[in-house]
């Protein structure tokens, strides 16, 4: 889980995304390029899961070809154990300080999730609520999507008569979900990614911890 963590920070500090920027004492400037800002944990922490991998692998061998019962062969079960150990301790308080020393681009973010259409499953959730079968909704957003890229304009970009060619059933309350902020409060349930939900996750992940 860290590894993917780490992954995701580092494409999300690079230039190309800038969703984030990490704290300069978690970071490191690159020895040719001035202008860059490597992110050494998350870097280092993606690196250390190969040695964690690589002492499990050492644990499984180590037990493949052993009868039941203790053997001396498991004496070797302590160096990859307690450095596996040690390892994790390390990252994990180290991941918790850099954590807070995150700062968020809302901007930048936003930009990102507005584009690909993102909100074309929720024109087709609202069809199938109007009544319309989801293999005619699926059509008729797909058909809507190209008009709109032929147009290059976003699913909220296009006129209500434009949409109601595509399905009658669409009125002027179709722009409430083809929105961002529709589209996350419309899945308010457990697991969903409305605000409220999202808190309430956050609040038993808090409420375990402590």
């Amino acid at each position: 889980h860290l590894s993917r963590l780490s992954e995701e920070l580092i494409l999300w500090s690079s230039p190309r995304f800038a969703f984030i920027d990490i704290a300069d004492r978690f970071c490191t400037g690159s020895s040719i390029m001035p202008q860059k800002k490597n992110p050494d944990v998350p870097e280092l922490v993606r690196g250390k899961t190969g040695r964690v991998y690589g002492h499990l692998t050492a644990l499984l061998t180590l037990m493949k070809g052993q009868p039941l019962a203790y053997n001396k062969d498991n004496q070797e079960d302590k160096e990859p154990l307690f450095d596996t150990a040690d390892t994790l301790l390390v990252t994990l308080e180290i991941y918790a300080d850099m954590m807070r020393g995150i700062t968020v681009n809302k901007e930048n973010m936003r930009q990102a999730a507005s584009e690909g259409f993102a909100t074309a499953t929720d024109l087709a959730d609202y069809l199938v609520k109007k009544g319309m079968p989801f293999r005619d909704a699926h059509e008729v957003v797909a058909l809507a999507v190209r008009y709109a890229v032929d147009k290059k304009v976003d699913l909220s970009d296009l006129p209500l008569a434009s949409l109601q060619y595509f399905a009658s059933e669409i009125s002027d309350d179709v722009y409430t979900v083809l929105t961002l902020e529709g589209s996350l409060n419309s899945r308010n349930h457990i697991g969903g990614t409305a605000p409220a939900q999202v808190k309430a996750a956050i609040a038993r992940a808090r409420k375990s911890i402590n």
